[in-house]
Parts: structure tokens; sequence; C-alpha cells
């Protein structure tokens, strides 16, 4: 599955645009029929259904509504793509991404940061490090932030714990923004010399400003969706759920946040002026993308991620450093919120006396800390580490953008990400 969407859109890509589905019909299949054989098909419907009902529907609704919410928010006025404007805007997302989501931040900024630089040629950098910065590293700090932390705090891991985490990502964000700073005054430079400049506005500047600023009440609305699914399981009114198959069920709260998230979708739609998606160039297609692949990456991931459930305890994961580049590089490619749920799992079984009281045992803090990095900022490391990374590179390649290729993409991660995440390492986990 993973390799089709990395080879396909290199070798044919009229071809995998027209059959991305069926591609992802025939690797889900090629899972479930021998599974279905060895097991059982009891055994594989349950599985099936887990991931589809427990995993799936919520993600792909909370997707949903930030994609449809966001496309009804865009900013207008003067703002010209020179690095310094640049930087800002990269600055301002990840500072939103931890209080409504790497989705949300992503998906408000994405547009205005694109109009800003549709003057200029070179600007690839641009949303490579904002897919970096925006879509990953910048929701480290709440459980809304990024899913993965919204397990933990289900799990009794206490809501603003993560907030111990902004010296790392602060120091991960000064890095980065120094080295796009430079990587794309280089780039601006080059286009100005090449004669490619803004159009200058006649008369006075034009005052930027936020239309369909009340759609920000929509927003919250979702945010708040987000914490009551990882709140209302542990009460007694909401604790249930209902019966699907086997030990399948579809849970009340998790029945709430869709209903929520839709009714705030419906409503962003209906209290909007068309013009404002019109101006944002809003269509469906990214979204539409991401829901084919990612069904098809849910369900052919569920043998690796039964594989680490059964095994993980015994693969020796003792030390924080170790927890963070595996948790990392498991995140890189597969869903980061299993995978941190089953090191967080194989952390409450290591026998600790002193950290967090969780419900899946204690787990020392350096221990959760490097877990949490390790999730949230390595799914930077490829476009399937995280649901915006694909939503960002569908929105700029609509918009004209040319993007790396999958394992393009990867060089970039490779070059400026993983030199920063050794310097986490030797500073905070060794």
């Amino acid at each position: 599955m993973l390799l089709s969407i990395a080879v396909f859109p290199l070798v044919k890509p009229a071809w995998w645009e027209r059959n991305q589905k069926y591609a992802v019909i025939a690797w889900s299949l090629l899972f479930l029929i021998p599974f279905a054989i060895r097991y059982g098909f009891g055994v594989m419907s349950e599985q099936l259904l887990e991931v589809i009902v427990g995993d799936y529907f919520t993600f792909i609704v909370l997707l949903f509504g930030l994609f449809c919410v966001s496309g009804n928010i865009t900013i207008e006025g003067e703002l010209r793509g020179s690095p310094k404007v640049n930087v800002i805007l990269l600055l301002i997302g990840t500072l939103l991404s931890s209080w409504i989501g790497t989705t949300g931040a992503s998906m408000v900024m994405i547009r205005p940061l694109i109009r800003a630089n549709k003057w200029r040629s070179r600007k690839t950098q641009v949303v490579v490090f904002f897919i970096f910065l925006v879509s990953n590293i910048g929701g480290c700090l709440t459980p809304v932030g990024d899913p993965p932390l919204l397990m933990g705090f289900m799990r009794n891991v206490p809501f603003f714990w993560s907030l111990r985490l902004i010296p790392i990502m602060i120091l991960n964000v000064v890095i980065l923004l120094v080295i796009f700073y430079i990587l794309d005054s280089r780039a601006y430079r080059k286009d100005l010399a090449e004669g490619i400049v803004p159009e200058v506005a006649k008369g006075e500047k034009e005052a930027i400003r936020v239309v369909g600023a009340h759609n920000i009440i929509f927003l919250a609305a979702i945010v708040v969706a987000v914490i009551l699914s990882g709140i209302l399981p542990s009460t007694k009114v909401f604790g249930g759920g209902i019966h699907i198959f086997g030990e399948v069920k579809l849970t009340y709260a998790a029945i709430i946040e869709v209903v929520i998230i839709l009714a705030a979708a419906f409503l962003s739609f209906k209290t909007t002026n068309k013009s404002v998606r019109e101006d944002n160039h809003f269509s469906w297609g990214a979204i539409q993308e991401v829901a084919v692949l990612f069904i098809g990456i849910f369900i052919t991931m569920i043998p690796a991620l039964l594989i680490l459930k059964a095994k993980g305890a015994e693969l020796g994961l003792t030390e924080p450093w170790q927890m963070f580049w595996v948790t990392g590089a498991m995140s890189s490619f597969l869903d980061n919120t299993p995978t941190y749920l089953v090191f967080l799992t194989t952390a409450g079984t290591l026998g600790a006396t002193a950290g967090l009281q969780t419900s899946v045992g204690i787990v020392p803090q350096i221990m959760l800390e490097a877990i949490s990095c390790g999730a949230v900022f390595m799914g930077a490391n490829t476009y399937i580490g995280n649901a915006p990374n694909f939503m960002v590179k569908s929105i700029a390649e609509e918009n004209g953008i040319r993007m790396p290729s999958f394992f393009g993409y990867m060089t970039w991660s490779l070059r400026f990400l993983i030199p920063v995440f050794i310097i986490d390492m030797l500073i905070f986990f060794l």
C-alpha cells in the first residue's frame, strides 16, 4: 500500500489518479482474505470493524469537519511572501496547532500562505516547512493538538501535562525557522534576480483582515467535541455504546463527537458566503484523496499493529532515546495514534515505581516525553505520517505548486528533520 502511494504517482500519475480506489481495494483484500482463511471470517470481520468503526470513522469525520470549516475562513489584504512574512505565517500556524489541532491550523493557514507566495517561482520549501512545523511539531502541547496525545489524555495523562514539552518544541521551531529563513531568502533573491516581483497594489495598502471569522466559533465547537471524546467514555452515562459485532461498538462519546463536528461543518457552510470558498479555491479533491488512501492505510496496517501489540514488550526498549526513535520511526509510516498507544502500553509494563499513574501503569515522565515527541514530531518524516501532510500537499498541488514525490519529500526530512531529532535525543533523552 505504501509503495503504491510512493511509486505510482511517479511512474503512472494519470493512471494513479483514476485508479487509487481500486489499488486500495486490492491491497486491502490481499490482507483480509488470507487473514480470514487463517483465523476465520469472524476474527477478520472484528478486526476490520474495529479499525473502521473505532479509528477511521471518527478520524475522517474530524478531518472533514476541519476541512469544511477552515475552507470558509480566508485572510485578505496585502500579504506578500517575503522570507520574513513567511516566517511569521509559519510561526502563527505552529502556535495555533496545539489549540485547534494540526489539521485545523494547517487548513486555516495553508491557503493564506499559498496566496501570499502566489507570485513566486521557487516556493516548494515554504510548503515543506509548513508541513514540518504547522502540520506536526506545533501540535505537541495539548491533547487537542495531535490525536496521540488525546489517546494519552483518555488514559489518565493530565490534559496540560504535555506543556512540559515546551522547551523541546521551542528548540525545534527555532532551528527549523532559522534553516527555513536561510533557504527561503536564497530562493527569494533568485526570484527577484530573474525579475519575478509581486504586483504592487495601486493606492493605499489594503489592511489585512479575516473574512469568515465567525467560523472560529465552529472550530471551537470541533475542539470541544474532541475534548469530550476523551472525557465522556469515563462517565457512567456516556461510557457505553452501540454494539456492532463481537467486541466492537460505536461509543456514545464517538456519536456525540461526530454529531457536533458535522453540525459545525453544516452551519459553517450555511452561514458563510460562497465567495469566501471561491477566494480560497475550495474543492473536495484533497479530502477525497485522504479519505480513499487512509482507509487503505488503516486496513493494511492491522497486521503491523497486531504484531507490535503482541511483541512490543519484547523489543527491549528500556531507555527514553530508544522509545523516541522507535515510536517516531513507526509513526512515520503507520498511524501515529495506535503506535503511541502501543509504546505507551509497553512503557507501562516496565515496572517503574515513579512517574505518572496512567490506566496502563506507571510511566516515567521522561519516557512519556520521548514517546509523545516521537509520535508527534516524526509524523513529519513522510507524507503519510500524519493526515494533514497529505491534505496540505494536495491543496498545494491544486494551486499549482510543484511538490516533491513521496521519496523526494523524504529527502527533505532526512536533510533537515533527522539532524534536529538527533539534537533532541542528545539534549533531552539520553
